[in-house]
Parts: structure tokens; C-alpha cells; sequence
């Protein structure tokens, strides 16, 4: 290996490093209160080093959503692997439910960011956010629309407006087991849809 791509190499390992760093502290602290230092502290990277890879903390606000896109990329592809679209549905919910002790510390991650983001005046991130749930809502509405279900649009929004409010509770009561009660209902309520798409 050349020291030019030894040099690539580290500078990938570093801007991937403060990428997730990015993604973690602000769901943590929050965008107002998370500083470039913070940052740079969790990924292990000088603080001089951050700007050769993201000039503002908005750059690193938008590296954070995309690490959380790119997680649920990961996620989808994992369920897709899933032989039936309600065990896709089901398992979605169940990977919902396995987060709700960071949930109850800190929210749903892209949730928190979108309602966050969409107090500033610039009106530019928050679209950022919204774009990375509408990824999240475009795949809950093929599954629905596989199981020929009618209004699987409107449908997804209600499975994820569940997920969301049942992470919002969690936070705000400090209390796991809504989200654990609340999974359990949204499966229920997945079976119900399903067998009802079965017999019709």
C-alpha cells in the first residue's frame, strides 16, 4: 500500500468516524447543545482535523442524517431477506421495541432531529429530516401494498406514527414498557390487517 492511500485510507476512517460520532451526540445531546468539539471528542479526531472534512455543524447535522439513513437502509435490507411482507412488517416492529431503552433516554433518533431541526428559520435541514422518514414510510407502504391491503400509504403512516408516538411516551414518562405494550399492540394490529387482506 501506497502512503497516498494510506493517507486516503485514514482520512476515510476519520470522516466515517465522525459521521457516526455525529449521529450518536447529536441524538444525545441535541443539535443547540452538541458542539464540533463534542463531536470531534467522541470520534477520537483533533478538533482542527474536523474542518477538513465538514466545514460547519451543519455539514455534520446532514452527515448525522445520513448515517441514520444509512442505517435504515441496513435494516430494510435485513428484513427484505424476510420471506413474507407481515414477518418484514412484525420484525420491524420488534427491531422498534429492542431500541426502547435509547429511546426512552433520547427519542427516536430522525424524529428528534426533524422536530428539532424544524424550529430553525432556514428551513433546510428539517427537510433533510423529513426526507429520511419518508424513506421509512415508502418501504412500511410496499410491504402493506405486497400483503394487497387497500390504503397502504395510509396505512404506513400509521404504523409509523405509532412507532413514533410510542418512542415520544417512552422519553417522556422514562417508562420501556409502553413501547414494549405498544409493540405488542401494533403486531396485534398487523395480524387483524393481515388475516382481514386474506379473507377478503
Amino acid at each position: 500500500m501506497t502512503d497516498s492511500t494510506k493517507s486516503r485510507a485514514r482520512g476515510t476512517d476519520k470522516r466515517r468516524r465522525l459521521t457516526a460520532a455525529a449521529a450518536e451526540v447529536l441524538h444525545r445531546q441535541g443539535v443547540e447543545r452538541t458542539t464540533i468539539a463534542d463531536i470531534a471528542k467522541a470520534a477520537d479526531v483533533p478538533v482542527g482535523n474536523v474542518y477538513y472534512y465538514f466545514k460547519t455543524k451543519d455539514d455534520l447535522v446532514q452527515a448525522a442524517l445520513s448515517e441514520h439513513e444509512g442505517g435504515l437502509a441496513e435494516l430494510t435490507a435485513e428484513l427484505d431477506r424476510l420471506p413474507e411482507p407481515l414477518d418484514r412488517l412484525k420484525a420491524l416492529v420488534h427491531a422498534w421495541v429492542g431500541q426502547r431503552d435509547i429511546a426512552v433516554r433520547f427519542g427516536c433518533p430522525t424524529g428528534t432531529l426533524a422536530v428539532e431541526l424544524d424550529k430553525r428559520a432556514d428551513g433546510t435541514l428539517d427537510q433533510e429530516a423529513g426526507r429520511v422518514i419518508r424513506v421509512l414510510l415508502a418501504w412500511v407502504e410496499h410491504q402493506f401494498h405486497a400483503l394487497g391491503l387497500p390504503g397502504p400509504g395510509d396505512l404506513a403512516v400509521t404504523l409509523v406514527a405509532g412507532y413514533q408516538g410510542m418512542s415520544l411516551l417512552a422519553n417522556a414518562l422514562r417508562d420501556p414498557d409502553i413501547m414494549i405494550r405498544e409493540g405488542d399492540r401494533l403486531t396485534r394490529w398487523l395480524d387483524t390487517l393481515a388475516a382481514g387482506g386474506a379473507a377478503s
